[in-house]
Formats: structure tokens, C-alpha cells, sequence
């Protein structure tokens, strides 16, 4: 799935990440996954809560470790690499989390908290330039310097979600999985955290993989887009081509729920039903897992579980229609 006109900065082939549950067998939260993240592009990974997204993206940055599968970052598989490496490549990897409060110390003030990785990595060593450091780092990201002194319980959830993006920025990182990073927050403080990810972007040329289940967010903030469905990605291309012609029975269900600030359209636009049993991620066996749901479903559906494709150039679509 590599492009050769774009540098890929994340190449991910066959992710597995398998978790064991006791008495029922094997969780597939993630099952064969194939992308690629490009250098100063935002990916965006959708899809129902459980479909493993969020275990995807923290496989590939190393807080869960691969059960199968590749996790190239700048050329290094990093599922096989050594201490010292380990350590080179979680400095240039950073996440900001799904919830804003319970991901920062209630103990530690808001300056030790945004250090803590600076610290850890031996940067910015003297007492004056830590503090400066953190003052610009606050700055950035809409906050004051006198914001150094307080603890997390002191502000507003957009308030810490923009201290765990400080926190994120410390160590001068390349890439950042945002996990669902505005779903805790206000509907009126969604778009200033995403236009802040936006504008952080551009001035320091981060790469991103944006989690979430807001498609409308999606859309605004990515440059691509994967769908994925109990553990697999049936469908990824450009923003504009997934939005506009999605290929993907789940896909245009998906899309199709999207409210539209239109009452009149609104009100005649056609809802795509999902029917049938959701099934399970544990011990399930081959075939497509939408295979339930799917009014195009074949038998072949049942049995043979379907390839991510390329159906036309940079749309890839996982589905036996194709």
C-alpha cells in the first residue's frame, strides 16, 4: 500500500493485536490491519465504539505490544528493536488521550506535568530553560504562563485537553495519535481544540493519526480516511473521495447517519438501516464480519474473509462486490 510520490513515515502491515479472555478464548481487537501514514498528513481511523481503533493506535505507537504484524516508523520495524532504539523512537512519538482529566497527574502541577517528558529524556536540563520550555509550551497552545503553578482539577476540560496537548508537544515529537481527543469535550470547544491541532500542524510539521467517531470532525481535520469494522479496515481513501463515494456497505451506512444542518434536508435524506446480529470479536472465524449486517451479503461472505483492495487509484475497499 506504499506511495511512492508521499514518504511514508508509519507503514503498518498485518497489525494483530489479540487480547486472551478467560473462559471465552481470544479477543481480536485488532485483526490484519494494512496502512500507511505519510509524512505531514492527518489519518483518520472511524468507526463503531469496540471496533478496535483505539487499540490500533496504540499498538502502533508501542503502549500495547503487537501480537502479529509490522510497525515500520521511518524505515525501523519497531516491534523489533532495542532499548536505546525503543527509546529514539518514543521521544519522536507522543499521544494525546480520549479523556482530559483522568490522563493527568491530579497530584502533580500543570509544569511538572508538561516536564515530566522532558525530564525523562534529559531535555531542557537547567531550571530556567525547563520553565521557559513550559511557559512556551503553554503559550502555544492558548494557555498562561501563570497556568504553571495550578493543578488539573483548576480548569475547564478544554482547558486540559490543551495541557495534554502541551504535554504531548514537550519532547519535540514527529507524530501524535490523537485518541478521541475533543469526545469528552463541549460541542462549543470541539472546534477550538481541532482548529488548535490544525494550526499546531502546519507551524511544526506534525504528522497525526486522529481517532474518533465525530465524522463530520473527521472530515474537516484529515487528509485520509479508515474505516474499521471488529478489528478490520474495510474501507480507506482521500477525505474528499470516502466522503463524496463510499464503496463499503458499512461505509455508506455510516455516512448516511451523519446529521445535516439542513432541517429540510434533514428531514428527506435516506438513513441506510443496519440490520442483523453485531457479532463477536471473540473466536470468530473466517468470513467478512459485516457479512450479518449486509444486505449484499453472498455466501462466498460467509466463508472467505475479504482482501483490502484497491478499487480505483487511493481508494481501497475490503469487500466481495468489488
Amino acid at each position: 500500500m506504499k506511495n511512492n510520490n508521499q514518504e511514508v513515515l508509519v507503514h503498518v502491515e498485518h497489525l494483530k493485536k489479540y487480547f486472551s479472555v478467560r473462559k471465552r478464548g481470544t479477543l481480536k481487537a485488532v485483526d490484519g490491519v494494512s496502512f500507511d501514514i505519510y509524512k505531514g498528513e492527518t489519518l483518520g481511523l472511524v468507526g463503531e465504539s469496540g471496533c478496535g481503533k483505539t487499540t490500533c493506535g496504540r499498538t502502533v505507537i508501542g503502549l500495547y505490544p503487537a501480537t502479529d504484524g509490522t510497525i515500520e516508523y521511518d524505515g525501523k520495524d519497531v516491534t523489533k528493536i532495542g532499548n536505546e532504539e525503543q527509546k529514539w523512537f518514543k521521544k519522536r512519538v507522543q499521544m494525546i488521550f480520549q479523556d482530559p482529566y483522568a490522563s493527568l497527574d491530579p497530584r502533580m502541577t500543570v509544569g511538572d506535568i508538561i516536564a515530566e517528558g522532558m525530564d525523562n529524556f534529559g531535555l531542557y536540563t537547567e531550571p530556567k530553560e525547563r520553565q521557559a520550555r513550559i511557559n512556551e509550551l503553554l503559550s502555544l497552545v492558548g494557555l498562561n504562563k501563570e497556568h504553571a503553578s495550578r493543578f488539573p482539577h483548576e480548569f475547564s476540560g478544554g482547558q486540559r485537553q490543551r495541557i495534554g496537548i502541551a504535554r504531548a508537544l514537550a519532547v519535540d515529537p514527529e507524530f501524535i495519535v490523537c485518541d478521541e481527543p475533543i469526545s469528552a469535550l463541549d460541542v462549543s470547544i470541539q472546534a477550538q481544540v481541532v482548529n488548535l491541532l490544525i494550526k499546531l500542524q502546519n507551524e511544526l510539521g506534525l504528522t497525526y493519526l486522529f481517532i474518533a467517531h465525530d465524522l463530520s470532525m473527521v472530515k474537516h481535520i484529515s487528509d485520509r480516511v479508515g474505516v474499521m469494522y471488529m478489528g478490520q479496515m474495510v474501507e480507506l481513501a482521500t477525505s474528499e473521495e470516502l466522503y463524496s463515494n463510499p464503496q463499503h456497505p458499512y461505509t455508506q451506512a455510516l455516512l448516511s447517519a451523519i446529521p445535516i444542518p439542513d432541517p429540510e434536508i434533514e428531514r428527506t435524506k435516506t438513513v441506510l438501516p443496519l440490520e442483523g446480529e453485531v457479532g463477536s470479536p471473540i473466536n470468530c472465524g473466517s468470513g467478512c464480519r459485516f457479512a450479518s449486517r449486509c444486505k449484499y451479503a453472498t455466501e462466498e461472505c460467509s466463508k472467505v474473509t475479504p482482501e483490502l483492495k484497491e478499487i480505483k487509484e487511493g481508494h481501497f475497499a475490503a469487500c466481495h462486490l468489488f
